[in-house]
């Protein structure tokens, strides 16, 4: 039936559409409860929100094997001795035009597709399935693009294969926002590349460099790629000096700002953070010179957590460590903060067997503190569903309230972050119960429950015969 069928489909797919807008409108045939139609329309409303994601998702899927298809039935009628770099411009092109996009987010699309087309059948399937988004599949594909096919294959397996082993009580990857996922992913290809993480860190150092960018509004970008143990501590540094007076009228993102001019642009001996709305008046291009920016406030230290397997410590393997708020880091990153990080870093080994944590630096006796530092091991982030914030900015919380009985122990602590711990003690969203080795979920107002996410802990590597004692 060819272009008969398609228009047909579309024809009873905008049907539906007009139904489901009467539906939100509360103007269809019945209501979704007889008793409650508030309630009943407000959960409603959720359900449809659910399905139309997972609609949008095949929609999705569609595209994608349609413009693949049409890529290369192109392909197969360009006339012969056509270059294949212009055929590729023209199919590009002619993808734009149709969806309205430019050359180069044509070009990103058509990458993406091809990806998900030829070598991840899994994530393709997921897609059309409506279980991920556009935006999963497209972070499966980036963290698989440098990977062979062997390695794409084991990636997508570890995340979408059913008879992978995974915690019952841990979100999928649908279940958890797309940039949530491509950090998890990004995390699997880093310790299961097959050039090691020393090698390619070692090279991309070389590429170091601070990059400026006008933008409107008299206002410009300033960005640095670093290491990323001297960009972590360094945001963590910021936000430890932007701290609100309680006659500050700037945001916690103004004075981050403000403080990170000013310690770039003077010898931050000027105004601090709780004084000025405003970026210190000296700014000249020689402000500063051979002076130490950490005069800004030498007295606060921003705190990293790193996490080293113990045979990497002692330098039997080159096993990545896992650095608090980033990812896998190069093992003689790790060995370097263990051993000259001083009070910014706490040092955590693991256990060879299995991963467990197994000691929490000295610095940390006190049962209290020790607690705390397992539940940002465990939990890694705020555990509230998609929520990114770094564990060491988190606050301990009983799941089942002091008063009602609840214990301090670890299966009873959860470790949100500022923002959500507010909301749960102000609003109707609940907490569900934790183990030592899982952290909550949460139940909304509505009764609906989401899965936390929890950390992909690995058992270490073991260093060879040769290389043991």
């Amino acid at each position: 039936m060819g272009r008969e069928a398609v228009a047909g489909a579309f024809a009873d797919i905008r049907a539906a559409l007009a139904v489901l807008n009467a539906e939100v409108d509360g103007c269809g045939a019945e209501p979704f409860s007889a008793a409650d139609p508030l309630a009943g329309l407000a959960d409603g409303s959720l359900d449809i929100l659910a399905a139309a994601a997972a609609v949008e998702a095949g929609v999705a899927g569609l595209k994608a094997r349609a413009a693949m298809k049409y890529a290369d039935t192109a392909h197969a009628l360009a006339p012969p001795g056509t270059p294949v770099q212009a055929q590729e411009m023209a199919v590009a092109a002619e993808i734009g035009c149709v969806l309205a996009i430019g050359p180069r987010a044509a070009s990103a699309f058509l990458a993406v597709s091809h990806a998900l087309t030829r070598t991840l059948p899994l994530t393709l399937a997921a897609l059309q399935a409506g279980t991920i988004s556009w935006q999963h599949a497209r972070g499966m594909a980036d963290e698989a693009a440098t990977l062979d096919a062997a390695g794409a294959a084991a990636l997508e397996a570890h995340f979408l294969d059913p008879d992978t082993p995974r915690p019952a009580g841990a979100a999928t990857i649908g279940e958890m926002p797309a940039h949530r996922f491509k950090h998890k992913a990004r995390t699997w290809r880093e310790r299961h590349h097959p050039e090691s993480l020393e090698k390619r860190h070692t090279k991309a150092v070389a590429d170091r460099r601070v990059e400026y960018s006008p933008d409107q509004d008299g206002m410009a970008w300033l960005t640095a790629y670093l290491p990323a143990h001297q960009a972590m501590a360094g945001w963590n540094r910021l936000n430890a000096l932007a701290a609100q007076g309680p006659h500050e009228a700037r945001t916690l993102t103004q004075i981050r700002a403000d403080t990170f001019a000013e310690a770039i642009l003077t010898s931050g001996t000027g105004r601090g953070s709780g004084d000025s709305p405003s970026v210190p008046a000296d700014t000249s291009a020689g402000a500063g010179a051979g002076t130490d920016p950490a005069g800004l406030s030498s007295r606060i230290r921003a705190q990293v957590l790193v996490t080293v397997p113990v045979l990497t410590l002692m330098g039997l393997t080159d096993e990545p460590a896992m650095l608090d708020g980033y990812g896998p880091i190069p093992a003689s990153m790790a060995r370097d903060l263990a051993a000259n990080g001083a009070d910014s870093f706490h040092r955590v080994l693991v256990d060879p067997r299995d991963g467990a944590p197994l000691e929490i630096g000295r610095t940390s006796y006190r049962v209290t503190k020790a607690m705390r530092n397992w539940l940002r091991l465990r939990d890694g982030t705020c555990p509230f569903p998609g929520c990114s914030n770094p564990s060491l900015d988190n606050e301990a919380d009983h799941l089942l309230v002091w008063h009602n009985g609840g214990t301090t122990g670890i299966s009873n602590l959860g470790q949100p972050c500022p923002k959500h711990h507010k909301l749960r003690h102000t609003t109707g969203w609940k907490p569900t119960p934790a183990t030592k080795n899982q952290p909550p979920g949460w139940t909304s107002p509505t009764g609906r429950h989401y899965k936390s996410e929890h950390q992909d802990w690995e058992p270490p590597h073991w260093p060879s015969l040769s290389c043991r004692p």
